[in-house]
């Protein structure tokens, strides 16, 4: 009896523990396409009201570290991607000069010459800090993505119509940052180097930090401690930019460990230099966790700040823009708060 009264104690009391038994994840598979056939959300329907009050039971200092990093038109991106550009729409002088708004009239009551600054956005859906989503990777002769939509039925040149991250939940979990870099005593993983799963085990057995069910697993490479600004120092920046996982790692994270989102601090997350042998693709990491598994990948966090206060474990919070057929989440700003 008193064996089991401290196992109850332990499993009620004890900072950070995943209670809840997995909904649809299975040890050594994974998900897949499991939440039926219209599902949009994959891996992130794990969170429920119960993993939510574990995850902010977590915080503990109620300090707060930004994950996003900052972006302009000079700013690092992967080659794939258009570049962003922020145009001033709407400045004083032109307010005044084009006389378009009748209200801002001095003469129709606006003695104070009240204007404003507004912006119009050229930026692409896949830049600075971002989820993607699950319509973002594409593949096989009929364009499909996640849980079997094909470009046929749900694209569009408006947007995808199908798990476009106006479909990504807000997502409230336990976050955990796998220190590569530091592990390795390197400022930043060097040029197109394989993150592998013992990699993983042994920077986690340094940190002295576990995997749980559930987790938001963020790698950090340090990349982004040569971001500054805007990260605009493109040939420093893309050169440790290549260094990632593959899929043995991104497998073991998933189908032994059940992560529900993996990011890091790179624009890709996976090494896409060198795919492995017997590769279809130049990038099955992202297929197998968007498409395959249903598991959103967070890209371009910043976790340098973590990392220098050796902070392995926090409360993860990030939304998305809620802007309807884009392919993810963008120039967003997640938090770690522990």
């Amino acid at each position: 009896m008193r064996s089991l009264l401290m196992l109850i104690f332990v499993l009620l009391f004890t900072n950070g523990i995943s209670y809840a038994e997995p909904k649809k994840w299975q040890q050594g598979k994974g998900w897949g396409w499991v939440w039926g056939a219209e599902d949009e959300v994959g891996a992130l329907n794990e969170m429920d009201n119960n993993s939510v009050l574990k995850a902010l039971s977590i915080v503990k200092k109620g300090e707060i570290k930004d994950l996003g990093i900052n972006y302009d038109r000079s700013s690092y991106k992967w080659p794939g991607h258009s570049p962003g550009e922020i145009m001033t729409f709407r400045t004083p002088a032109g307010v005044k000069t084009q006389r378009d708004l009748d209200f801002t009239f001095p003469e129709n009551g606006n003695s104070s010459e009240t204007t404003w600054h507004s912006c119009a956005l050229f930026i692409n859906d896949n830049v600075a800090t971002q989820i993607d989503g699950l319509g973002h990777a594409v593949t096989g002769k009929d364009n499909h993505w996640y849980n079997g939509f094909t470009e046929s039925d749900w694209g569009g040149d408006w947007g995808i119509r199908k798990a476009g991250a106006e479909t990504i939940p807000p997502i409230i979990a336990r976050g955990i940052l796998i220190d590569i870099a530091g592990f390795k005593s390197l400022d930043a993983l060097p040029s197109q180097y394989i993150i592998t799963p013992e990699d993983l085990q042994g920077a986690l057995r340094k940190q002295k930090t576990d995997l749980r069910f559930g987790d938001v697993v963020l790698i950090r490479t340090g990349t982004l401690r040569y971001w500054n600004d805007v990260g605009a120092n493109q040939e420093k920046i893309g050169e440790h930019d290549s260094a990632g996982i593959q899929l043995p790692a991104a497998k073991w994270l998933v189908e032994e460990k059940g992560a529900i989102m993996i990011g890091s601090d790179t624009s890709g997350l996976e090494q896409m230099a060198t795919p492995p042998e017997n590769s279809d693709s130049f990038m099955p990491v992202h297929n197998y966790l968007l498409i395959e598994q249903g598991v959103h990948i967070a890209e371009f966090h910043y976790l340098e700040d973590l990392a220098k206060e050796k902070v392995y474990e926090f409360t993860y919070v990030a939304t998305t823009n809620k802007i309807k057929g884009t392919t993810a989440g963008f120039t967003m700003r997640p938090l770690a708060i522990y």
